[in-house]
């Protein structure tokens, strides 16, 4: 089993100590590459002191200045690590990968699982991705031999044109505090706020490859480092941050106008849907954590939906969720409470089900009631990775544009996009369970809400931010 609990770093950046933004726009505004006069190589351009191999057999070796990895067919993802740990650090090079059939990429502050690749070790912590695929996520962030992907470039599309082919590109990474944040060819990336790992060795990647593409190489350069005196670089507020910290929301998360709708104490700022209170059983508030209660799996049968006590036009929602075992429920938006309904109250729905075993997922059409879908309307992308099992956290994302474009996201990944009010999507209405609801989904403004459908489902970090 992976060692998860890492001790708290103890290595802070100026900024920390000063009690500012440990990376946001109001702690720098600085545009230099951070700090002056105290960077340190961590490769000396002829060999490969200081560095040693971990999981797989592919080959490093030095050319040109360069460290090499030669991507070898048969064996596991190879890492050259570090032979000490970092904390908060500063680092940046340049690299270069053969090819665009394959990925490499850069590990933070990681570990090695020694029991790992009979024997060899299996390194597990953040990486940053270098991605020359048509899917373009060079800079995101991936948990490697763990969670998987924590940013996926979804969710920053624009930074997904830095990334130049069969080119030397230069990557920044800033990890202070809890915070990790990339920069590709000078183009923001990726935004993390995690608590996991605070130290822990650097590494270079070489990916296991199909058989094809064997000898071919990875090259990585200019290899250096700042551990004191950090100065983090300004990143722009329209990128959207990753927080991990269950309800808490980053310094630069709440300059950027995002508030939380759940403080994980109590229901504050929420009522049910069919009344001016919040209703007195079937939902519990525990750890941090708001759940249905299992009752009959019906809808509005026990406690009902709750709403949010405001009202909201456009806005940037995300919340996390966890089912049970052939659980049903769904976030809803825009809902006036006009309708009057025996059960669960109208609006447009992010659906959440376990598609395995309810058989909701097998009802509507062409799957458009499984995980992630808008209701009984569009189904949502069928990629299987961006699924992670039912009792683990997933995490939602609705955003809702004033030009009335709605995208949802599951963990970082898109999964689709309409527009409120189109020609298209007064289409699907009409041969929808909708269709007797007029403007059913385009009100100009309306409650969110969380549906109670009778089984047993988690919500936390509940967070909105307000767009103009």
């Amino acid at each position: 089993m992976l060692n998860l609990k890492r001790p708290r770093s103890l290595f802070f950046s100026s900024c920390l100590i000063l009690g500012l933004s440990s990376v946001g726009i109001s702690c720098s505004t600085t545009k230099s590459s951070g700090g002056s006069g105290n960077w340190k190589d961590l490769f000396n351009g002829k060999d490969l002191s200081g560095w040693k191999t971990a999981g797989g057999n592919a080959k490093y070796l030095v050319e040109d200045n360069s460290i090499v990895g030669v991507m070898t067919k048969k064996t596991p993802n190879s890492f050259l690590v570090t032979d000490r740990e970092y904390g908060d650090f500063i680092l940046e090079l340049d690299v270069k990968l053969e090819g665009n059939s394959t990925n490499s990429g850069i590990q933070t502050r990681s570990h090695i699982d020694p029991k790992g690749n009979n024997g060899r070790g299996r390194v597990y912590g953040r990486q940053v991705e270098i991605d020359p695929t048509e899917r373009a996520w060079t800079g995101g962030i991936y948990d490697e031999g763990r969670r998987e992907w924590l940013y996926p470039l979804d969710l920053n599309p624009v930074a997904r044109n830095a990334y130049k082919t069969e080119e030397f590109n230069h990557v920044r990474i800033e990890a202070i505090g809890n915070e990790t944040r990339t920069w590709i060819n000078g183009v923001p990336t990726s935004y993390v706020v995690d608590s996991l790992d605070a130290t822990g060795f650097i590494a270079l990647q070489v990916h296991s490859i199909p058989d094809n593409l064997d000898g071919k190489k990875v090259y990585f350069k200019n290899i250096k480092i700042q551990t004191e005196n950090l100065k983090p670089k300004a990143f722009p507020k329209e990128v959207y941050i990753v927080n991990t910290n269950a309800n808490q929301l980053s310094r630069d998360e709440q300059a950027n106008g995002y508030k939380l709708l759940f403080n994980g104490k109590d229901h504050a700022g929420w009522i049910s849907a069919k009344g001016s209170k919040f209703p007195e059983k079937g939902w519990n508030i525990k750890d941090g954590i708001i759940s249905v209660q299992k009752s009959d799996g019906g809808e509005s049968t026990n406690g009902g939906d709750i709403i949010t006590e405001k009202q909201y036009k456009a806005f940037d929602l995300s919340f996390d969720f966890k089912l049970t075992p052939g659980a049903n429920s769904g976030v809803k938006y825009f809902v006036t409470l006009n309708e009057k309904t025996a059960g669960s109250s109208i609006g447009p729905e992010y659906q959440i089900l376990d598609d395995a075993l309810h058989p909701d997922a097998k009802l509507g059409k062409n799957g458009n009631r499984t995980l992630a879908s808008l209701y009984d309307l569009i189904t949502s992308d069928r990629n299987p990775r961006p699924r992670k099992p039912i009792g683990v956290w997933n995490r939602g994302r609705i955003v809702v544009e004033p030009n009335n474009k709605v995208t949802y996201y599951l963990n970082g990944f898109k999964m689709l996009e309409f527009v409120r009010g189109s020609e298209e999507f007064r289409k699907l209405v009409a041969g929808s369970k909708y269709k007797d609801w007029e403007r059913f989904g385009e009100a100009e403004q309306g409650h969110i809400l969380l549906q109670d459908h009778g089984d047993n489902v988690s919500f936390r970090s509940i967070k909105i931010k307000e767009l103009k």
